[in-house]
């Protein structure tokens, strides 16, 4: 049957699956969307920012 020690590694196994698959979900649903929601409204503060400078040269 099985070792302790295939136990073992097959307990190792399964964990180390379980923190990759909730660490990737969290990635996905948390972490890439902020990141990129906040570029964006830095983009477009940057360009509003650069318009009304414009303005004011003129």
């Amino acid at each position: 049957m099985f070792d302790f020690d295939q136990y073992l590694g097959f307990l190792a196994f399964l964990t180390i699956l379980t923190i990759g698959f909730w660490l990737m979900i969290f990635l996905l649903t948390f972490v890439v969307p902020y990141w990129l929601f906040g570029n964006i409204r830095e983009l477009i503060k940057e360009k509003r920012k650069a318009k009304a400078a414009a303005r004011l040269q003129e």
